[in-house]
């Protein structure tokens, strides 16, 4: 019924519009010489104008013109109104003079085709506009008003985008950008009004929903200084990504991202050898330990890019390894052969059975127990997974043939002051002697605490910023070192191609951060003010924790590598004569559960390891 009533609307409308395109004709035919409509046309003028409106509506509804919808008119639907028209002004001059019902002057006919043309089509062009302004003015209701920083091909590639896609939810109102040419000028219509630093003053007065930076070469430290700039406006920051994620330089409505921690920490980009990676990775049988987690599953997705012949992601957890094998199936599909295994490090046996039915050339070890307080109340756990479970791996290394082996350690493994980081570093030990009589190359890659990490500070944080505070930190002189997981993950697979005796790889892993500076950045993140919207506690430090982490012993010192961001630990003093010997006393300790004699002998197997208090005094209790 809607339907039927807006086509006799549109009949309507098309009568009086041909109706008024023959009066035009017959007014612009003999009126403008002074001389005036003659009389009889005039006398037929009530048949006249029924017979051209009935045979215009005819040849209309004949033609479609009742059937499109307008709202949505085109060229194509305005060939519809030529056609229909033309027809009916050809039938109209047979009519008016082969069969002389009617009496119409030939040039009031042309003249009238092209008068109907353009009202008819007019119409139908009004009602597009109509339409368009109408949603054009409900999208505006819900679209966010967006201040763009940079006015360059990024900024410009955004804002007609979001102009051009109908299903953006940006409205670009301005941008910012600090070359003095582009200066109050304007940009696929949207004026630049300023520079960076004047931020502060474009946001009180244009008041944006939103702040998109849209400088993917910019500075590091630059989306900082907004962040800051814009403090205590609860005005959301969003960017595109950098330059080193652009592989293509161009970027699309879908690229658009929250900021993230790791854009205000200042890092420069890794750079890896593509080439001496790919020589070692290419062709080979990858097997990866802890394929499910963080690092695991980052490893799994940058060898993937490497072409192996096959890729073999193990861990305990099937659900975690579910995911990463879906996804890697997802982006390659059959391209990349793989296999995910279920297993336990620590099952020898089980172990003997992946490396004889799938034989690897490439070990990346990742599987370890890495959460400090809970490590700390299970040392007989750590023991197990981090020193035994890789105990088993490097002999069945080289039991098997295999060509590299690459243990992911921790910066806790340095002067350690908990259970995980001994057992990390016991770890290391346990490789490096293997190294030294098997033609397996094997090194060790040494880092500290990585963004977005599963148990990782930054999860916490956000979760209580979400439950409205406190953020509880441990200390305010607390400093760790940070990296992404990607670049941690890319040095790696970079340290791996280097490793040919047990050495231990530290990263660059750039300047400390202070967790206290960390929970301020994240807490203004979210659009809030630190101390007054979140409140900051300090819980004090944990058992088994340092205020500060360190990289490398003093006695192992550095040595530079052909890679800027990889170095080199000396050997240092191990008393590798009685490592066997201790590792048998310690496994008989952890077949019984004493935790006191496994912290004691922990600390006998690293001299740098510093018990916490807790196990000091069960150590001097239990003798």
């Amino acid at each position: 019924m809607r339907r039927f009533r807006y086509s006799v609307f549109m009949m309507i409308l098309d009568i009086l519009a041909v109706n008024f395109a023959l009066f035009l004709g017959f007014f612009l035919r003999f009126s403008l010489d002074g001389a005036g409509i003659p009389s009889r046309y005039m006398a037929n003028w009530l048949l006249m104008i029924a017979f051209v409106s009935a045979v215009n509506i005819v040849f209309f509804t004949f033609f479609g013109l009742y059937r499109s919808l307008w709202r949505y008119s085109s060229l194509p639907e305005l060939y519809q109104v030529l056609k229909a028209v033309t027809a009916a002004s050809a039938l109209i001059i047979v009519v008016a003079f082969l069969i002389d019902i009617v009496d119409i002057p030939r040039s009031v006919i042309v003249i009238a085709w092209f008068l109907k043309i353009f009202f008819i089509g007019g119409i139908r062009l009004a009602v597009r506009i109509y339409r368009q302004y109408l949603i054009g003015m409900q999208r505006m209701k819900n679209r966010r008003r967006v201040l763009i920083v940079g006015a360059g091909l990024a900024g410009a590639m955004l804002a007609m985008q979001m102009r051009q896609n109908s299903d953006s939810h940006y409205e670009p109102i301005a941008f910012l950008d600090d070359d003095p040419r582009k200066l109050f000028c304007s940009l696929h219509g949207i004026p630049i009004v300023g520079r960076i630093a004047d931020l502060r003053s474009v946001v009180a007065k244009y008041r944006p929903d939103e702040v998109l930076f849209a400088i993917p070469s910019a500075r590091r430290g630059l989306v900082r200084e907004i962040i800051k700039m814009l403090q205590g406006t609860n005005i959301p920051v969003r960017m595109v990504p950098s330059l080193a994620d652009l592989p293509d330089s161009t970027v699309s409505l879908q690229q658009i991202r929250e900021v993230r921690i790791e854009d205000l920490l200042g890092r420069e980009p890794v750079e890896v050898d593509l080439s001496e990676i790919a020589s070692y990775l290419r062709d080979e049988r990858v097997l990866v330990t802890g394929a499910g987690g963080s690092i695991g599953s980052e490893l799994c997705r940058q060898i993937a890019g490497f072409d192996p012949e096959l890729l073999l992601l193990l861990g305990r957890g099937e659900n975690s390894i579910y995911e990463i094998d879906q996804e890697l199936n997802f982006t390659y599909g059959k391209r990349l052969k793989r296999l995910p295994i279920i297993a336990d490090i620590r099952d020898r046996a089980k172990m003997e059975q992946v490396f004889r039915d799938y034989r690897p050339t490439v070990i990346f070890h990742a599987a370890a127990h890495k959460h400090v307080p809970l490590m700390e109340n299970a040392p007989e756990e750590a023991v197990k997974n981090n020193i035994f479970g890789t105990k088993n791996l490097v002999e069945l290394a080289d039991k098997y043939g295999v060509k590299r082996f690459v243990l992911i350690s921790t910066d806790k493994a340095v002067n350690p002051t908990n259970v995980m980081g001994a057992t990390k570093r016991v770890a290391e030990m346990v490789m490096q002697y293997q190294a030294r009589k098997s033609q397996t190359k094997f090194c060790a890659v040494r880092f500290g605490n990585v963004l977005g990490s599963r148990g990782s500070v930054i999860q916490l944080f956000k979760k209580q910023i979400e439950r409205g505070g406190p953020v509880t930190v441990t200390h305010p002189e607390m400093t760790r070192f940070f990296m992404t997981i990607p670049e941690a993950v890319s040095l790696v697979i970079q340290a791996g191609a280097m490793g040919e005796n047990g050495e231990v790889f530290i990263l660059d892993m750039g300047e400390p951060v202070k967790i206290y500076d960390l929970a301020c950045e994240l807490i203004r993140l979210s659009g809030l003010e630190p101390g007054v919207d979140i409140e900051i506690t300090c819980c004090g430090i944990r058992p088994g924790e340092k205020l500060y982490e360190e990289i490398l012993t003093a006695e192992e010192g550095t040595t530079a590598t052909k890679h800027q961001r990889i170095f080199v630990g000396q050997p240092n003093g191990v008393d590798w004569g009685h490592l066997e010997e201790n590792l048998a006393y310690l496994e008989k300790w952890v077949s019984v559960a004493d935790r006191g004699k496994i912290v004691a002998k922990l600390q006998e197997i690293v001299p740098k390891y510093r018990p916490s208090k807790r196990w000091q005094e069960e150590i001097a209790t239990t003798g």
